[in-house]
This record gives structure tokens, C-alpha cells and sequence, in this order.
């Protein structure tokens, strides 16, 4: 078995306000359920689900905390790229969590919060290509 990643789903608060957001950084919405929204990635799954519904299932509590020790990442071929990707997900609704810059390992990234405060980091790594690639 080769180890992969199908899907992630988010926990979101406010199913209307994330999937706009998601549309709005050019996701495409792959269903019309009003309790589960599922976005095709290039080789995997977005999917945004009710936070408190998704903790039922998974059989935890909902509880809120800061940081989850989790980021996502979208990973782009050039600075001006994470420059270019960043911006559009700020004037979409994100937060700046750290600009743009350069960073310890060599590479360029920023980090930004979603709507229910889910780091996102956008990087180039300079050293070798990560995901496949655009189609």
C-alpha cells in the first residue's frame, strides 16, 4: 500500500461563509449538501464540515483552542507566485498570520487563517518540487 492523503476535511463554524470563502480563492464545489461541501483537489479532497458535527463523529469534544498543531499548505513555483496566491486569499477574507518572506530552510512562505482560523501556508521551495503538478 502506497501512503496517501485523500481527503481533509475542516471543522468550520459557518458552512455559507467557508464555502464562499473557498469559492472565492477559486475552489470548485463539487456538491450541493447542505451539510458537507467537497472540493476536488489535483490528487485529493477539500471537504468543509459543521465543527460540532464533525467532532460528534469523530466521538471528541468540540473544544476551541488557538492552534491545532496543523497547517495546510499550497505550494507555488516562484515568490511572486506565494506573493500573488496570498494577496488573492487576503482580499478573500483571510487573516495575515506571518507576510510573505524568506525562511530559515531557503524557501519563501506566509502563513494566513480561513475563516475558522485553519493556518494555510502558501511557499516556494526553491529545492524541490512538492504535490503534482497544475493541469
Amino acid at each position: 500500500m502506497k501512503p496517501r492523503i485523500s481527503m481533509i476535511t475542516l471543522g468550520v463554524q459557518d458552512m455559507v461563509r467557508s464555502i464562499a470563502f473557498y469559492e472565492k480563492l477559486g475552489f470548485v464545489r463539487q456538491n450541493d449538501d447542505k451539510e458537507v461541501a467537497f472540493f476536488a483537489l489535483n490528487g485529493s479532497w477539500l471537504g468543509l464540515f459543521g465543527r460540532e458535527a464533525l467532532a460528534k463523529d469523530v466521538q471528541v469534544e468540540s473544544g476551541d483552542c488557538q492552534f491545532s498543531g496543523m497547517t495546510l499548505a499550497h505550494n507555488v513555483e516562484s515568490e511572486a507566485e506565494v506573493d500573488e496566491v496570498f494577496a488573492h486569499a487576503i482580499a478573500s477574507g483571510a487573516t495575515i498570520a506571518k507576510e510573505p518572506q524568506k525562511v530559515f530552510w531557503g524557501g519563501y512562505s506566509g502563513y494566513f487563517k480561513d475563516p475558522d482560523g485553519y493556518f494555510w501556508e502558501i511557499a516556494y521551495n526553491p529545492f524541490f518540487w512538492i504535490g503534482p503538478k497544475d493541469e
